[in-house]
């Protein structure tokens, strides 16, 4: 019985972390150096909004709101959203983990952006950032940059696009 169970939990951790690659990227943890770096790059004030996308265990949407920023941060592994809530529980005033499919939700305003997507997938964001409705707007995707478009800066594996 107990191996069944132990069966059945690790087949759907299994689901839940591989299915995401179909649309994104897997469950990495940013490190904290490319996170000060990424928000350093995207210049946010205090009180400016953050759109996190694949927040994963919510360590960027944290590393926001220390910096006094609201957060809003999108995750598609239901195991990550209860981690990351989490993580932020003490920020409930400023950030937001949704759970969800990004690609499928309208987004709300916010003056940056952030996301670790695999290569095949930046031309898709790079077009739904064009046509966001909330300009000005800035990108800092971690380790990939968007093909065939010039980034306004890069440093330490974060390309900064701006929009």
């Amino acid at each position: 019985m107990f191996l069944a169970i132990l069966s059945v939990i690790i087949g759907l951790l299994l689901i839940s972390f591989g299915f995401v690659l179909f649309f994104g990227a897997p469950f990495l943890p940013t490190l904290k150096l490319q996170i000060n770096e990424a928000l350093d790059m995207l210049d946010l004030k205090p009180g400016q909004t953050l759109l996190d996308l694949g927040c994963g265990d919510g360590r960027v949407l944290k590393a926001a709101a220390d910096r006094g920023l609201l957060a809003v941060g999108y995750e598609l592994n239901p195991v990550l959203v209860i981690v990351a809530r989490l993580r932020t529980r003490r920020y409930r005033a400023k950030v937001k983990v949704l759970w969800g499919n990004y690609w499928h939700e309208t987004w709300p305003p916010a003056e940056g952006i952030f996301g670790f997507i695999l290569p095949k997938y930046m031309a898709k964001l790079h077009k739904i950032v064009i046509q966001y409705p909330h300009k000005p707007v800035k990108l800092a995707s971690f380790a990939f940059s968007i093909p065939n478009t010039k980034p306004s800066r890069v440093s330490k594996g974060i390309y900064l696009y701006k929009y």
